[in-house]
């Protein structure tokens, strides 16, 4: 059974701070958020009454030695052979998590592509282009933020490539 969104709480988050002071068209939408979900996005997508393919996740990975953003739909995983050929790079793996929630200044199931500590470079799948918008993480797991692709990229400073493949 989906769950029902809540209204945005008090307070914003780096993400939505990022957002606000950009000027950008964006919506936040709240869900309570189950710790034994095992997939944040999925569950996001649920809660949301939202298709998978328009819900992205922020993974960061690790091309040749730099921390990289990939930003996927959850229908999806990321290819980091297509993530490394994307940034010009050799070789890529998932980060230490650690390492990333460090970086990012997220907790992981919480990263978002907005508003991190370190601006990381970013990659945004191709197939966003193909959504009037896209949701993301707002910055907290039971939080996301809806924009469209075109924002995402120019507040991210992401390029698009093909760096999704299907599950």
């Amino acid at each position: 059974m989906a769950k029902k969104p809540k209204k945005q709480q008090s307070g914003g988050t780096p993400a939505t701070v990022a957002l606000t002071a950009a000027g950008a068209v964006f919506t936040v939408h709240a869900y309570d958020h189950d710790p034994a979900s095992p997939s944040y996005g999925e569950e996001a997508a649920e809660a949301l009454g939202v298709s998978p393919d328009r819900v992205f996740k922020t993974l960061v990975a690790d091309v040749d030695g730099e921390l990289t953003v990939a930003v996927v739909p959850v229908a999806g995983s990321l290819d980091l052979k297509a993530l490394a050929s994307a940034v010009g790079g050799k070789r890529a793996a998932m980060a230490d998590p650690a390492s990333a929630e460090r970086t990012t200044g997220y907790v992981r199931g919480g990263i978002s592509p907005l508003g991190q500590r370190k601006r990381l470079r970013t990659v945004l799948d191709a197939s966003a282009r193909s959504h009037p918008t896209v949701c993301v993480s707002a910055g907290r797991r039971g939080l996301e933020v809806e924009l469209s692709a075109t924002d995402l990229a120019t507040l991210t400073n992401a390029t698009f490539a093909d760096i999704a493949r299907a599950k």
